[in-house]
């Protein structure tokens, strides 16, 4: 705390905006909770997510993408990019090499992870595969090492970690909100918007706030997918997040705006408490990330909840019927995470899908196990 607040009065009139707080608290060398040698998945940390569930989950990525390789040419290539403890890229590697050994010799497994803490342990974790897998922590540096890549792209709870400026309508007026250093204490401090980044992004995307609203601004996910999103030649992309659209947007209920903090598995409302100690999130908006991914080339395949997707991806062909009366069984312990992950009030109806394509002409239902699960066209 006293590091970044030191960073933030050497700022021009003692305050950043929101998305430079964001770096510093989350991505900081010295002090980002990124950047810390400590848990952040699970039980130890400050949040579940899918790869609490690697075992099921990795099955039913692996049963898709080794039948989007076999069905449609594309090559057995895979970039995950925020790869959190390398639990999800081991069961997928695993399930991968059991159901198509002949694809499994030419697989190669790329993990992009900013967090030096998590390659660590991304190496312990996928020492079985080692000889599969290699790291990088940043997209772009893969990329101009690399070259264009083809293959498939996969990421969950990447983007509702970027930074994001923060707005609201108050007196029929659009404000900027900036986190400044007041008294030893960071507060939150609003000044007319005059940022014209913020400007077109409304204008290109059609947004008019109602009075009161509060509203993030992705500039990074904007200008990250204009950076990256062309250096791909075939490749399929799968998108996991929670998230709205322009349609859900304008919901009373989002009206006071998503960036949050995630403390030892509490939501924190205001996330200028606990900085460099807990996670900051905001909901992706689902319709400025097909903008710009359009824009960069890309075509959508297919945007669906995620319990839906993992039955449409074969999950239920995981199913152990005869998990037998032992709860504590490997079958029991299976069955339990599936339920999880497709009952109506499990953790998938938090989240999207959205499966994109470039160079690539696949259809949605061409590849998948379960088709019947797919929304109609």
């Amino acid at each position: 705390m006293d590091r970044l607040y030191e960073q933030i009065v050497a700022a021009p009139g003692g305050r950043v905006s929101y998305a430079d707080y964001m770096r510093m608290a989350l991505y900081d060398e010295r002090f980002g909770y990124y950047m810390r040698k400590r848990a952040r998945i699970g039980k130890e940390g400050d949040f579940f997510t899918n790869s609490s569930f690697a075992p099921v989950f990795g099955k039913a990525l692996a049963s898709l993408w080794v039948r989007m390789v076999e069905q449609s040419g594309l090559p057995p290539a895979v970039c995950e990019w925020g790869g959190g403890d390398g639990r999800l890229a081991l069961s997928i590697l695993e399930e991968w090499k059991k159901k198509s050994p002949h694809t499994y010799d030419r697989l190669s497994y790329t993990i992009i992870d900013q967090s030096p803490f998590h390659r660590r342990r991304q190496r312990e974790t996928l020492q079985p595969a080692a000889e599969k897998v290699e790291q990088y922590d940043d997209v772009s540096r893969w990329l101009a090492e690399r070259g264009p890549f083809s293959g498939i792209v996969f990421s969950n709870e990447f983007f509702d970690a970027f930074p994001v400026h923060v707005i609201v309508k108050e007196g029929g007026v659009l404000h900027e909100c900036f986190v400044a250093a007041r008294d030893g204490r960071l507060v939150e401090e609003k000044a007319p918007l005059c940022r014209p980044a913020i400007v077109r992004y409304l204008q290109e995307r059609g947004l008019d706030l109602a009075e009161g609203q509060r509203l993030e601004v992705p500039l990074a996910m904007k200008a990250f997918w204009l950076e990256v999103g062309t250096l791909f030649h075939q490749a399929v992309m799968v998108t996991i997040d929670y998230g709205y659209t322009d349609e859900q947007l304008r919901a009373p209920a989002r009206r006071h705006g998503s960036l949050r903090g995630y403390f030892r598995h509490r939501l924190v409302a205001d996330p200028l408490r606990h900085p460099g100690e807990m996670d900051l999130t905001s909901h992706v908006q689902w319709d400025a990330l097909r903008l710009y991914a359009r824009q960069a080339g890309w075509e959508e395949v297919a945007f669906i909840r995620q319990d839906r997707f993992l039955l449409a991806a074969g999950l239920l062909h995981e199913w152990n019927v005869s998990e037998g009366g032992d709860f504590f069984s490997p079958a029991s312990r299976q069955n339990r995470m599936i339920r999880a992950l497709i009952a109506d009030d499990g953790v998938s109806r938090f989240f999207d899908v959205l499966i994109l394509q470039k160079g690539m002409s696949l259809a949605a239902r061409d590849f998948w196990p379960a088709p019947e699960f797919l929304p109609a066209d």
